[in-house]
This record gives structure tokens, sequence and C-alpha cells, in this order.
């Protein structure tokens, strides 16, 4: 088995390009490698500078690989769509041109869902018209980075999206062509939506291209969903914890894997805001690259 461990700028808290607490690009790729990680994703589109010689060259100084990228957006907004594929393409444009394989989908946070993050009975449903449109979408963009880009192409479920809960994840995966979309598979995720992280992999490890190592605090887990906390209260309360802190049960996640002869990149994102005092990018992922290690990994 041959499994590499890499990081991604939203663990430096970067979830948008445009956001003025961002740290620096070079910072990040600086400080991923001197916390032990051999590769890092893009980040949004725009993070890091759309010059491929310029970031080429800051990947090479710090002895880092490219992974692939995020498309976090609204795909749920059919009004949004234009915004979607511009996004969908300059990723894209991004990956190949560094010679990273990972295009992975995420349909961002929605109004209508960031209520009931992590309670599926109660969470609004698309209706059948919508679901369809929604689906083709994401097909869409699938079809573009695997058949015109070359990539590998994950979908990925995220609390307060609309492809949050395992059931629709798996009515996706069964509607849309394997050849076209596999899985980006983000443990914390799952755990957070209600859902085994194991018991899902179990079944789906064959479609699994790419690993999001993500933890919950199952303590903070119980009170947001007794209280039906909000997803963005839930993250300030700091919902997303350390690797080993929170209920993934990442040494089965690692048998799993080495049962499968899972080869490639499993990334720790550990998403948190970098301008709050007791925040430690830099410390948190030293931790989580030295328990990976400790587990074997």
């Amino acid at each position: 088995m041959t499994i590499k461990i890499g990081n991604a700028p939203c663990s430096w808290g970067v979830e948008f390009a445009d956001d003025p607490r961002n740290p620096g690009w070079r910072d990040v790729l600086r400080q991923c490698a001197e916390a032990g990680y051999n590769g890092i994703e893009l980040g949004p589109v725009g993070f890091m500078p759309e010059d491929p010689p310029q970031v080429a060259d800051a990947l090479a100084e710090n002895g880092l690989e490219l992974i692939g990228g995020v498309v976090f957006r609204p795909f749920h907004d059919a009004a949004k769509w234009q915004d979607v594929l511009d996004a969908s393409r300059r990723t894209c444009e991004a990956l190949v041109a560094h010679g990273a394989r990972h295009l992975v989908l995420i349909d961002s946070i929605s109004p209508r869902r960031a209520p009931t993050a992590g309670r599926a009975d109660a969470a609004e449903q698309m209706d059948a018209a919508e679901w369809a449109a929604y689906r083709d979408r994401i097909a869409h963009v699938a079809s573009l980075g695997s058949e015109e880009y070359g990539l590998t192409v994950g979908i990925h479920a995220h609390a307060a999206g609309f492809m949050d809960f395992e059931p629709e994840l798996e009515r996706l995966l069964e509607e849309v062509d394997e050849r076209l979309l596999k899985i980006c598979f983000d443990t914390g995720h799952h755990s957070y939506a209600g859902f085994d992280p194991v018991a899902f992999m179990e079944r789906h490890i064959g479609r699994i291209s790419y690993m999001h190592f993500k933890d919950i605090d199952p303590r903070v887990k119980a009170d947001v969903i007794a209280r039906g906390t909000g997803f963005y209260e839930a993250c300030g309360q700091g919902i997303f914890c350390n690797l080993s802190d929170g209920d993934v049960d990442f040494p089965r996640v690692r048998q799993i894997l080495l049962d499968a002869k899972f080869e490639g990149w499993c990334t720790v994102e550990q998403d948190c805001d970098p301008t709050l005092p007791d925040t430690d990018p830099l410390g948190d992922a030293r931790l989580n690259r030295g328990y990976l290690a400790s587990i074997g990994f």
C-alpha cells in the first residue's frame, strides 16, 4: 500500500479566496511542509496565484506536491450556475497545470440547510424536479473534469449543503455514472451528518478515490444536535477537532484502506478560524501528522 498524507489550506482557515482573514499562501505552503506533509490542496481557486510558474516554484521550494482542488460552490442554486462553471473550469486548469489528479465537488452551504446540519430527519428535501436538475449540474461538472481535463472527480458530502446525508450521497452515486464520478470521502462530515463513516467505507471503498481526514468532537456534536444549533454556530463551538480527539475510528479507517490496497492521497482537513486567539494551525497540523504516523500512516 502506498498512501501519502497531505493537508489543505482550510486547515489554516482558508475557505474563500477573497477573505481578508486569510494567511499568505506562501506561509501556508511553508507551514504545511514544516508540519511534515508532502502535499497540499489548491484551496479555493484564486487563493494561490493563477500563475503556474509562480506556484510551481513555491511548491518545489517547500518539497510539496499539489494533490487536487475543491469546487465549493452552490450546485443547489440554479441562479449561480455560471459561477459554478467558472470556478470549475478555473480549478481544472490550475490542477492540470501542476499535474494534480483530484477534482473534488462540494455543494456549498445553503441557508435552507444550515439550520439543520447533522439532523437528517429535520432537513428540507428537494422535490423531484429540483433534485434532477441538481444532480445533472453535478454530473455536468464531473463530465467536464473527467472527460475534458482527464482528472479523477469525487463527490464530497458536506454538512449544511444539499449533499449532506448518507441517503442523498448514495442516491447520487446510483444515478451518476461511476466512470465520471467517484467519492472523495470525508470522515468528519459523515460523522457530523449522523452516519457511521467506517460502515460507509466498508460498503463503498471500491468507489472512493480520495480521502479527507477530519474528526468531530462528540460532545460538541451531541450538544448541537440536541439544541438544533446551526452549522456556523457549531463551527464556532469547535465541532471540528484534532484527529484522535473525536469520534472517528482512524485505526479502523486505516485497516479498510489497507485491505482494499488503496493507493494515493489522504488529506487532513481541520477547518478553523485563524483569527481566534486560541487557534494554532501549524501546531494542529503537526499534532495531526504525528497522530497519523503513530497509527501507521
